[in-house]
C-alpha cells in the first residue's frame, strides 16, 4: 500500500467505459489518484506497478474471471478489493468463494453507498500478515487455539489457520470478549464499520466459513457456538491473554 502521509490510488478493473467513469468519478471526490484499467491483464499489469490501496475489479472481465484476477491480486497485494458485478444472486456465491476480497457491491451502484462503504474500510486500517511473533505481541488462547494479534496469526494445535482478513477479525472479536454475546449487528459494527448493521447474511456467511477453518462439527461445536435468535458467543473453555 502506498505510505500513509501520500495521496491513496485506487485501482478500477472495469470493462465497461460507463461504469469505469462512474467509479473514477465517485473514488477521486473521496481524494483518491485513479488507475484505470479494461482487463484483468491490465489490471495485474497496473497493479504490480502502482501498488493501489484500494482495488475495485469487475466479475465479468473480456479476458481473466474476475474471481481469478482476485486471487492473483491478494498473492501480491494487502490492498482494500471490492468486487463489483451485475447480479445480484452473484455476491452469495462470490462471498462462499473465500477469494479474499472485502466488499461486494452490485449494479447499478449508488455513489454515495460505495463512498459510505470505502470510508468505511479505511476507518480501520489494517496489517498485513506477517510469519513472525515477536516478542512482546498481544496472544489470545482459547483451548487448543491461538491467536498472535499483531502477527495476524492462528494456529490450532500448533498448524497456523488461513484466515481471510474478514475471518480473523471476527475471531478477535469473539476472542476478546469471549464472555459476551455478540449480536450480528454489533459484529457488522465493530469487523465491517458504520453503515452495514443490515448485512446480517454477510456475518452469518463469513461465521459459516470460519467455522469449517477451525475444523467445526456444527452438531457439536468446539469454539463458535450460535445463540439462537441472537447472535455468537465463544464456547466455555480455557481463555488467556
Amino acid at each position: 500500500m502506498s505510505d500513509s502521509t501520500s495521496q491513496r490510488t485506487a485501482l478500477i478493473v472495469e470493462d465497461d467505459p460507463d461504469i469505469r467513469d462512474l467509479l473514477a468519478t465517485t473514488l477521486r471526490m473521496n481524494g483518491f489518484l485513479i488507475i484505470e484499467a479494461a482487463s484483468g491483464l491490465d489490471g495485474l499489469a497496473a497493479l504490480k506497478e502502482h501498488k493501489p490501496d484500494l482495488i475495485t475489479l469487475d466479475l465479468n472481465l473480456p479476458d481473466l474471471d474476475g474471481v481469478e484476477v482476485c486471487r492473483q491480486c491478494r498473492a501480491v497485494s494487502d490492498a482494500y478489493i471490492v468486487m463489483v458485478t451485475a447480479r445480484q444472486d452473484e455476491i452469495d456465491r462470490l462471498i462462499g468463494l473465500e477469494i479474499g476480497a472485502d466488499d461486494f457491491i452490485g449494479k447499478p451502484f449508488s455513489p454515495r453507498e460505495l463512498s459510505a462503504r470505502v470510508s468505511a474500510m479505511f476507518r480501520r486500517p489494517r496489517t498485513g500478515t506477517v510469519n513472525s511473533s515477536p516478542e512482546g505481541n498481544e496472544v489470545l488462547r482459547h483451548n487448543n487455539l491461538t491467536m498472535d494479534v499483531e502477527g495476524r496469526v492462528v494456529t490450532l494445535d500448533g498448524q497456523e489457520l488461513a484466515l481471510t482478513r474478514i475471518e480473523f477479525d471476527l475471531l478477535e472479536t469473539l476472542l476478546t470478549g469471549a464472555q459476551r454475546v455478540w449480536t450480528r449487528e454489533a459484529l457488522l459494527n465493530r469487523v465491517w464499520g458504520d453503515g452495514w448493521s443490515q448485512d446480517h447474511h454477510l456475518v452469518e456467511v463469513h461465521i459459516r466459513n470460519l467455522r469449517k477453518k477451525l475444523g467445526e462439527d456444527m452438531s457439536n461445536p468446539g469454539f463458535i457456538r450460535t445463540v439462537r435468535g441472537v447472535g455468537y458467543r465463544m464456547m466455555p473453555g480455557d481463555s488467556a491473554r
